[in-house]
């Protein structure tokens, strides 16, 4: 029987931020898997409201000048980690056939949420082809011509690059029509609408509804 989370996630969360900050990545990983994943809380509970508001907290300080990009960096670099040593636990449906290409944008080089995403779609059945951070649009259309996915995933957490997504977008439409295409990342939340505006198959506002709708979408 899982423990009852609502008391001990805030708790939970605000010593794993204190450890990103203070660059200990030996605690920010004894705290995910012995006070979180042992102890009972659901792996996509940790990333959900543990991980992800961390690191939207590292972000929100970064933006203020509150702590330098150097701890940014090193903080991020901590979720990275912790991301990649979660990933063996991450429990996963059968296969469904349909594989899934996830990619930030050009410039983008913040993909903590799109590795997030990646995990949440492999979960649930998908083959995830998860390219990472700055990938030019050329080059991500001739890793459309290559794979062929069944639908195409695209991350910016930087408003500053919502030109190259429209870009990313554009040109998939190129290479590969009719292709569904899927938009995410902070950045809309600094442009409401624009997924209307990009004609999109659906904007996944986080990991569990990106899941969700490309069920949907595909007929998973």
């Amino acid at each position: 029987m899982i423990p009852e989370t609502e008391n001990t996630l805030p708790h939970l969360r605000a010593r794993y931020l204190a450890a990103q900050l203070a660059g200990n990545r030996t605690e920010a990983l004894r705290l995910l898997v012995d006070d979180g994943l042992l102890s009972g809380v659901p792996l996509q509970v940790l990333h959900l409201e543990v991980i992800q508001p961390a690191q939207y907290e590292i972000g929100r300080l970064w933006q203020e000048n509150i702590i330098s990009v150097a701890q940014e960096h090193q903080a991020t670099a901590i979720a990275q980690l912790a991301l990649a040593h979660l990933y063996r636990h991450l429990p996963r449906d059968p296969p469904n056939g349909k594989v899934v290409l996830v990619s930030c944008v050009e410039g983008e080089l913040h993909e903590v949420g799109a590795r997030m995403a990646s995990d949440f779609l492999e979960m649930a059945g998908f083959d995830v082809r998860f390219l990472g951070a700055n990938v030019p649009h050329e080059h991500l259309g001739r890793m459309l011509r290559d794979v062929r996915p069944d639908l195409l995933a695209l991350s910016v957490t930087m408003s500053y690059h919502l030109p190259a997504l429209r870009r990313a977008v554009e040109h998939a439409r190129a290479v590969a029509p009719g292709l569904p295409i899927a938009v995410g990342g902070l950045a809309f939340r600094w442009a409401p609408g624009l997924e209307d505006s990009l004609d999109v198959s659906f904007h996944g506002k986080d990991a569990r509804e990106l899941v969700a709708a490309a069920c949907r979408t595909l007929g998973v």
